[in-house]
């Protein structure tokens, strides 16, 4: 990030200083109070269950530069009406003086993993600045562009918790691309169905100048047809089907990690190698290749630089535990996430034996059943001898399951993580165990993460 100073960062939100100097530098934003504060600046967001303006003073202690607050507090501050209008404002004043392609990601599952691959596609053109991590929401997402420098394209993760948020977040990044990885159920307890869900993800589409604006979606999506009739702008699709512009003919794990896809857009043959496994993320690396020639990369310089991805943990990871493979997919869970990691047990076909733990999903609402039992059809299904699940919910899993062919002795239902280690120390040799819920499970806690 540049060098910035308060002064500057007032301004562009619209505020007021309070109590510091506006020369005064800093060297970055923080949401949390238990992060490093020295010479950073920190939003007070009024949370559910915190206030961030209780914490000024303990922030300040710790060597804040500033607090951006909505009310006076007891530390240098940046006082501002909206704190949300506030940072729409700054990123959008710095988003006014960028010309190179902007690209909006949001869906169901599969943003984070996209937004990496598209990043990595985009990359001949020069930097390419994206979110790190997962910080796509109203107060993280602006903070991005604060790190704007020589960057040639732009590339946004865009979370949805309810209506309007999406078209908030695109009212100032302004997209000149958009991608809808799906329409699933992360969420759902917030819009309702997966037509709310739908109506949601369009906010995006919507946002896209008629003109110049290209959406990016799955072809094989269930709300493919309108998506594609919703867009005011051009619609390019990737997929497995005949019918999508960029199709995946062909996908390979490969055995010393990573898997190889090849295919084809716009009758323009490609391979590429990916530093993950999943049929799910050649699908994913499909929408990549899609943005990086829209935005004017050519197919096989996107694809090689698919081999750079910077896939972050938690997702589709494979680590070691004892002489057994963990598939260590636990950042989050959905319906389609998880039946989408099922199946990519299949790809191991050297395993001794293929085992799921599975935590619940939370935040389905009215959902929750069919889209356990979702899961349950898609166990009977596929490789899977043996099967510990966590939580709330996963009862469904099991009933649909046995329903479908599956066993009783073939499950375990863990009271706690202990139940659940103990599922892990007793596997053989050769065993590859998926490992998959909800964040809030902490399911990594079972095994041991690399750094």
């Amino acid at each position: 990030m540049r060098q910035w100073t308060v002064g500057e960062l007032a301004s562009r939100l619209g505020g007021t200083l309070h109590g510091v100097a506006a020369e005064t530098p800093f060297t970055g934003f923080t949401t949390d109070s238990r992060e490093e504060q020295s010479s950073k600046v920190f939003l007070a967001i009024q949370g559910e269950n915190a206030d961030g303006h209780d914490y000024a003073e303990a922030v300040a202690q710790a060597g804040v530069a500033a607090v951006i607050a909505e009310r006076p507090v007891a530390a240098p501050h940046v006082l501002v009406d909206n704190l949300v209008a506030a940072l729409a404002r700054f990123a959008g004043g710095l988003r006014d003086a960028f010309t190179g392609p902007v690209v909006g990601v949001t869906g169901s599952a599969g943003k984070t993993t996209t937004k990496e691959f598209i990043a990595a596609a985009l990359s001949p053109l020069g930097p390419a600045l994206k979110n790190p991590g997962n910080r796509n929401s109203e107060y993280t997402s602006p903070l991005l562009w604060a790190e704007l420098e020589d960057h040639k394209a732009v590339v946004t993760e865009m979370g949805m918790r309810g209506f309007g948020q999406i078209a908030h977040l695109a009212s100032f990044v302004r997209p000149t691309i958009g991608v809808v990885t799906n329409i699933g159920y992360a969420h759902i307890e917030k819009v309702g169905s997966r037509e709310g869900i739908f109506r949601a993800k369009m906010e995006l589409l919507q946002a896209l100048d008629p003109q110049t604006g290209i959406s990016v979606v799955w072809r094989e999506d269930d709300f493919y047809q309108r998506l594609k009739h919703g867009s005011p702008s051009v619609v390019r699709s990737y997929g497995f089907s005949a019918e999508a512009d960029c199709r995946i003919l062909s996908y390979q794990r490969k055995a010393g990690g990573g898997s190889m896809i090849a295919g084809v857009l716009d009758g323009q043959p490609f391979e590429a190698e990916l530093p993950t496994v999943g049929r799910h993320n050649a699908l994913n690396a499909g929408a990549a290749l899609v943005v990086g020639v829209a935005a004017g990369v050519s197919i096989h310089e996107a694809a090689a630089a698919l081999t750079y991805s910077q896939i972050p943990p938690l997702r589709m990871q494979t680590v070691a535990h004892g002489h057994a493979t963990v598939l260590l997919d636990a950042y989050n869970a959905s319906p389609p996430s998880v039946v989408y990691a099922i199946e990519s047990l299949a790809e191991f076909t050297e395993a001794t034996r293929c085992l799921a733990v599975l935590g619940e999903m939370k935040e389905l609402g009215d959902a929750s059943e069919e889209g356990h039992r979702m899961v349950g059809r898609a166990l009977a299904a596929s490789c899977v001898e043996r099967v510990a699940l966590f939580g709330e919910g996963t009862w469904a899993i099991q009933d649909e399951a046995i329903r479908c062919g599956m066993a009783d002795e073939q499950f375990l239902l863990a009271d706690d993580l202990d139940d659940l280690r103990e599922f892990l120390d007793r596997t053989l040799p050769g065993d590859v165990v998926l490992l998959k819920g909800s964040r809030a499970l902490g399911l990594e806690r079972l095994v041991e993460v690399p750094s």
